[in-house]
């Protein structure tokens, strides 16, 4: 267990200002593979977001740099965790898919029987297909859908997208670069660098709440196991296994851990970030404290989609919209106030034209 004593007295002002840090937010990365694998894993279901979910993690990148280290297989985009699309290390796809997956998988393995008649054999037909199809390179979705149907294994009414996850899951393939608009396909073993030897589950489990604590700290238990898909007990476990590399704040009613290296919080300052979104600023835990309840509406869309969101001083505040023209990228604030304070206006301006920065366009703030 970790050992550092209890601090007391932090405020959520001093919680949300470590988060920003450890997230990379306030702090951003030199590098895009550095940003992802401080962060051990971000969120990425929403491919669009996802990418400035990195860039604005990363000191002066543009869209070029993600598109370089995803084709450099320097960073990966799977489904490690909860079933869900993120972008994580490439060194690092292996490790968390054999600690985190086989939960996810066994959890939907009825449901997949029951509405798509899907069993092991299908997906061990599909197995064989796929690594047929793949075998001289990636493929484009459509090819690999493609391949499947001429095989015989339909793929309509969502049935080829949970093929693709349980192969993602069971570590067959994974997504490459992208090839035209679609997503590509890749054979795991052929895009990622060689496997390196397997991890005892202690020793994944202290790995995962070491990384977790270091990019989203402070948080508690019940927020990594939220983030990673475990149960609470492995959770507790993995932070035990973690040791002296955490350190726990609050007291034991409520107590919460951080990396035991991490930088001490900066001063206080009107500060405000645009996030996109589903950010791990906030699905990267349990609780949404960054997000006042009577607020949770405008973010989180009955749908379950989450907007783009406003951030200034750790605080959500508002939610934002691009619109694309020939002009430029529109960007318009909606703050949940009728009015965003005015010391955050210039913070929010510098956001909106570093985001258009990234993607290359031109601003045009409304």
């Amino acid at each position: 267990m970790a050992t550092s004593p209890p601090r007391r007295g932090r405020t959520p002002d001093d919680v949300h200002a470590q988060r920003l840090r450890a997230q990379r937010i306030a702090a951003p990365a030199d590098d895009v593979a550095a940003a992802v694998a401080a962060l051990c894993a971000v969120q990425a279901q929403d491919y669009a977001g996802s990418l400035w979910a990195l860039g604005l993690r990363t000191h002066g990148a543009t869209l070029a740099d993600i598109e370089r280290a995803v084709a450099e297989r320097r960073i990966v985009r799977s489904w490690p965790m909860r079933g869900t699309l993120h972008w994580v290390a490439t060194d690092d796809l292996r490790w968390l898919l054999a600690l985190l997956a086989p939960r996810a998988v066994a959890l939907d393995a009825a449901r997949l029987l029951r509405e798509h008649g899907l069993d092991a054999r299908a997906f061990d037909d599909a197995r064989r297909i796929a690594e047929r199809a793949l075998r001289d390179g990636p493929a484009p979705r459509d090819a690999l859908y493609a391949a499947w149907q001429r095989a015989g294994i339909a793929t309509e009414r969502q049935r080829g997208t949970h093929l693709i996850l349980r192969l993602a899951q069971t570590g067959v393939l994974c997504q490459a670069a992208r090839i035209g608009a679609q997503a590509g396909f890749a054979l795991v073993d052929a895009w990622l660098p060689p496997h390196t030897g397997t991890l005892a589950r202690d020793e994944a489990l202290a790995r995962l709440a070491t990384r977790y604590f270091a990019g989203h700290g402070p948080a508690g238990v019940q927020d990594l196991a939220w983030w990673a898909g475990l149960t609470l007990g492995d959770a507790r476990i993995a932070i035990a296994a973690a040791g002296d590399a955490l350190a726990r704040d609050g007291d034991d009613t409520a107590p919460s851990w951080r990396s035991a290296t991490a930088a001490p919080a900066a001063t206080r300052r009107e500060r405000a970030f645009l996030l996109p979104p589903f950010d791990e600023y906030l699905l990267g835990y349990r609780d949404r404290a960054a997000l006042n309840d009577a607020d949770v509406a405008r973010v989180v869309g009955r749908n379950g989609l989450y907007a783009p969101v406003i951030v200034a001083d750790g605080r959500v505040v508002g939610t934002w919209k691009r619109t694309a023209s020939r002009e430029g990228v529109a960007v318009a604030f909606e703050p949940f106030a009728k009015t965003l304070p005015r010391a955050h206006l210039p913070a929010l301006r510098a956001a909106a034209r570093r985001y258009a920065e990234f993607f290359g366009v031109s601003v045009l703030l409304a």
